[in-house]
């Protein structure tokens, strides 16, 4: 099982409120409870967009598994685990049952079904890719590092939290965007407007690099921008983690400090 969280983007502006872009990996069976956390904004990779072969691939080599094996008891947390046979026993059938789903998709893809019913049967064995984007992170360190967390989200709370102490934000003096997955390089061969498409572009793929793992084309990432943007109605999540840096404490959306592009858009329709 992979649990990660590695920093994008890091920013702090003049008024000291710090705005931080990761990507994260962790299985999709804890991303409902990742999703309450409001002051987030986010995007995630899709079981209706990944292929199924590939997913089935993924769940065959490194299918999602718990960590803790917690024994039966009332209440929602399990703080003791069943003995050491009864865990060696229990991940075994959860290895069997990730192995038997990995079949029928197999079985369900032959018979020609779409990749957004097939990947649906391998779900909980999936691993999510999610880019998160916010300025306020201490509710979810408070309640998802605290042992009453489900263990597996304890451990994705305690890997943001390591990343982001290891990490040093750069300084956004007034008016600078954050900008993730847009390299140094391409803000000074590219202007502004057309470094925050890009960006929006790669929000919505998860990644730098396109779903085929190559290197982008700005043409396209432009033409998926605005795809993005123009369409009707509009997908707007990948517009919320470019941001401008403010002389200001306010909070714009779900952002303090910071003015999303997704603000400005919907203020000029």
């Amino acid at each position: 099982m992979t649990i990660e969280a590695k920093i994008i983007a890091d920013s702090i502006s003049e008024e000291r409120i710090r705005l931080t872009t990761l990507q994260l990996v962790y299985p999709r069976f804890i991303h409902a409870e990742f999703m309450t956390h409001r002051m987030f904004s986010r995007n995630a990779s899709s079981s209706r967009a990944i292929p199924v072969k590939k997913m089935i691939e993924a769940v065959r080599t490194n299918p999602a598994v718990p960590i803790h094996w917690g024994e039966n008891q009332p209440g929602m947390q399990a703080r003791a685990e069943l003995s050491e046979e009864g865990q060696v026993d229990s991940e075994r059938l959860w290895c069997d049952a990730a192995a038997w789903a990995a079949h029928i998709a197999v079985r369900m893809d032959e018979l020609g079904l779409h990749k957004q019913v097939v990947n649906r049967i391998l779900e909980p064995f999936q691993h999510i890719h999610v880019v998160v984007t916010a300025t306020e992170w201490q509710n979810f360190f408070d309640l998802r590092c605290h042992p009453d967390a489900q263990p597996e989200m304890q451990r994705l709370a305690h890997a943001v939290l390591l990343a982001m102490q290891k990490s040093y934000p750069t300084l956004a003096p007034v008016g600078d965007w954050h900008l993730p997955y847009v390299l140094e390089a391409e803000r000074l061969n590219y202007t502004t407007a057309t470094c925050i498409k890009m960006s929006a572009a790669r929000c919505a793929r998860v990644s730098y690099l396109t779903h085929e793992g190559k290197t982008p084309n700005v043409d396209e990432d432009i033409t998926l921008y605005n795809r993005l943007v123009n369409a009707n109605p509009p997908h707007m999540s990948p517009v919320e983690h470019q941001a401008v840096s403010l002389p200001s404490n306010k909070f714009f959306a779900n952002f303090r400090g910071w003015k999303q592009h997704r603000w400005d858009l919907e203020r000029r329709q």
